[in-house]
Order: C-alpha cells, then sequence, then structure tokens
C-alpha cells in the first residue's frame, strides 16, 4: 500500500538494471513505485492496485509495449492514467506506433534520472488539470510530438549520411590509392588522383563530424582518452593537407615540443585536420600555415596559425557555430563556408574538458586549443 496523497508509478520492464534505475530516482523523488517484469505482470498489477502513472518498456518478451498499452487503456482508470514509453529505439515508426498505442509521452533510453522523473511530474501534473487546461495541454503536446517526430527524422538522415555515404566514400579513397601505385601514372593524373584522395578524406572526415554534432545534441558525444603523440598526429595531418597546400602554394611547417595528449585520438586528429585545412584556405599563397604544440603548467596547447586577413573581433564568437557564416567575401570561415568544421573542433575541444580560442596573429588567425592536465 502506498502512502494516501503519494503517487504510484507502476514500472513495467524486463530490464532488471532498468527497473532498478527508475525505481530509485522516482522514490528519491517521493513517489512509490510498483515493479513488473513483463506486460502480463504489469497488466495484473495495474488491475489490483492504484497506479497514476506508467512507465512502459517497447520492446519484451511476450506481450510487448504496444500491446500493453492498449489493454490498460481498456480497463477501468486505463483510459486516464498517463503512460510514458521507453524504448531505445529512436525511429518515427516506433514513436508513430506508440501515439497510437495510446502513449502520453515517449522517452528515449539511455534515459537520465533527472528527465525521467521530470516527465514523470509534468505527466502527473497534467491528469490533475481541469478539462480547459488539458485540451491547452493537449495542443502543446501535440506540437511537442511535432518537434519530436522532425528530431527522430534528422537522427535518420544523419545516420543515413553516416553509414550510407562513408562507403561509397571510402572506396573513392581505395581507387585513389590504387591508381597512385600505377608506376606508369602521368603527372597530371597522379595530381588528379591525389586530389582525389584528399577530397574523399575531407569529405569522410565532414560525415564523421556531422554525426558527432548530433551525438552532442543528444549529450551522447563522450570522448575516449589515451596517450597520443602529438607529432606524428602533426605529420599524418600534414601528409593528408599536403596537395591541398600544394595547390594552393602555402607551407605547412610543424613546430614547438614533442608533446603527449591525454585525449581521443580520432576526435584530436579531426580537430587538427579541420584547422589546418581551414587555415590552407584563408593563407596568401606563398605564407606559411604553422602546427604548434606546448605543454605549461596550466595544460597542454595545440596552436594552428595562417597569415592571411585574420577575424575581426566582434565575429569571434559565430564563427564556432553550426552553420553560421561569417559575413563578407573576405573575411575568415569555415573551411569552404559549410559551417561545419570549426563547430565540430569547438565540440571536440569542449568534450575534453578544454577550450578554443582565436588570437590575432600579426597577420593572420592564430586557432588556440588548451587541453587540462587531466585530459
Amino acid at each position: 500500500m502506498t502512502e494516501p496523497g503519494r503517487s504510484t508509478v507502476l514500472v513495467i520492464d524486463d530490464n532488471e538494471a532498468n527497473r532498478a534505475l527508475a525505481k530509485a530516482a522516482l522514490e528519491d523523488e517521493g513517489h512509490g513505485v510498483v515493479l513488473a517484469s513483463s506486460g502480463g505482470e504489469g497488466i495484473e498489477a495495474f488491475g489490483r492496485t492504484r497506479i497514476d502513472c506508467v512507465l512502459l518498456d517497447v520492446r519484451m518478451p511476450g506481450i510487448d509495449g504496444f500491446a500493453v498499452c492498449q489493454q490498460l487503456r481498456r480497463l477501468p482508470g486505463g483510459a486516464e492514467v498517463p503512460i510514458l514509453f521507453l524504448t531505445a529505439l529512436r525511429d518515427v515508426e516506433t514513436f508513430e506506433m506508440a501515439l497510437t498505442a495510446g502513449a502520453d509521452d515517449f522517452l528515449t533510453k539511455p534515459v537520465r534520472p533527472d528527465e525521467l522523473v521530470a516527465r514523470v511530474d509534468t505527466s502527473l501534473k497534467l491528469r490533475r488539470m481541469g478539462r480547459e487546461l488539458r485540451e491547452h495541454a493537449a495542443v502543446l503536446r501535440t506540437q511537442r510530438d511535432g518537434m519530436l517526430r522532425l528530431h527522430l527524422q534528422k537522427e535518420r538522415l544523419m545516420a543515413f549520411l553516416v553509414h550510407d555515404l562513408k562507403n561509397p566514400v571510402s572506396a573513392m579513397d581505395l581507387h585513389a590509392q590504387f591508381l597512385l601505385r600505377d608506376r606508369g601514372l602521368s603527372e597530371d593524373a597522379r595530381a588528379s588522383a591525389l586530389q582525389i584522395r584528399t577530397e574523399a578524406r575531407r569529405l569522410n572526415r565532414m560525415l564523421l563530424d556531422l554525426l558527432d554534432l548530433s551525438k552532442a545534441d543528444e549529450g551522447r558525444l563522450t570522448p575516449r582518452p589515451e596517450r597520443v603523440a602529438i607529432r606524428p598526429l602533426f605529420e599524418r595531418v600534414v601528409a593528408e593537407l599536403a596537395p591541398l597546400a600544394e595547390q594552393r602554394e602555402v607551407t605547412l611547417r610543424i613546430e614547438g615540443e614533442a608533446v603527449d595528449f591525454e585525449v581521443d585520438a580520432d576526435l584530436m586528429e579531426r580537430m587538427v585536420a579541420n584547422l589546418v585545412e581551414n587555415a590552407i584556405r584563408h593563407a596568401p599563397a606563398r605564407t606559411t600555415v604553422r602546427l604548434e604544440a606546448r605543454a605549461g603548467a596550466g595544460g597542454r596547447e595545440v596552436r594552428v596559425a595562417d597569415a592571411g586577413k585574420g577575424i575581426p573581433a566582434e565575429l569571434r564568437a559565430t564563427v564556432f557555430d553550426a552553420f553560421v557564416q561569417a559575413p563578407g567575401g573576405g573575411v575568415h570561415r569555415d573551411a569552404a563556408g559549410r559551417g561545419l568544421g570549426l563547430a565540430f573542433c569547438k565540440l571536440a575541444a569542449e568534450a575534453h574538458g578544454g577550450r578554443i580560442e582565436i588570437e590575432d596573429g600579426g597577420p593572420g588567425a592564430t586557432f588556440s586549443v588548451r587541453f587540462p592536465d587531466d585530459g
């Protein structure tokens, strides 16, 4: 039995860890909790206990969450009880099926405890509202569902871009490598093959950057730190971007110390590549782009400097925003004006607990990425 006036939440999930997490989070906020490990057990619990809200997993052996929701709606009191679906499936079809089955809300796993409690509390408050307020809430819920539907469609597009386009891009790179192994290739054809390799690897980097920006929106981008020697990483980036630098008559130079960083190697290499590519595209012909690493009392630092026109102080707060281009044709902007590379650099720096800044190069701009010593 639950205390008078205290809300009781029925948690139906076949995963014991998920049930325990929900129980702990809800009980910490004063809710009573009833646990069920299957759809059938949940339906029985609903029939014998006063339930104020239901958390319902989608994928369960036997009766799945959609069928459970439909049966609960037909039980006495079931039409008015908020039912919140929990699912690891992040797709529009699952979302639409949940709404059709009678769901009031839709949470995707992994669910943060504070978010779970907030959504349960909101559902309970809506249940207690009068009819007129509930009608207004229904309008807001429809708008919210539309936004979530668009968000899930965006995630599907991201998955398509990364997973479906990555293979043909990799194939382009492999074919270019095959051509370069032909010793009889003319100089013009060799230069074209090198350019194909450069552009294919840049496109692959853009796809991964786009995916990471999407992950960051969901709080799902987590670096995997390891000890990384920065000079070999610099050398790989210089080798990758050498054809672009040669085409633009720009020299790439590695300076500074042989410093080790405790960072995610893939995120770090893509960040440096984006910064160097951006610098090459804005460096005047017959100038140098410098890559440098430093270690000091406050942490470790990567610096990429060019001798271009630089970035006005009033624009420095916006150049790291995704899909934002600085106005003016001659102003230093994200590589090729796409608004992704520099946004990713800021994301990668902050994911490591660091920060990225722009300094006057006198002439040009210097992008400085600082990492704390604890990685």
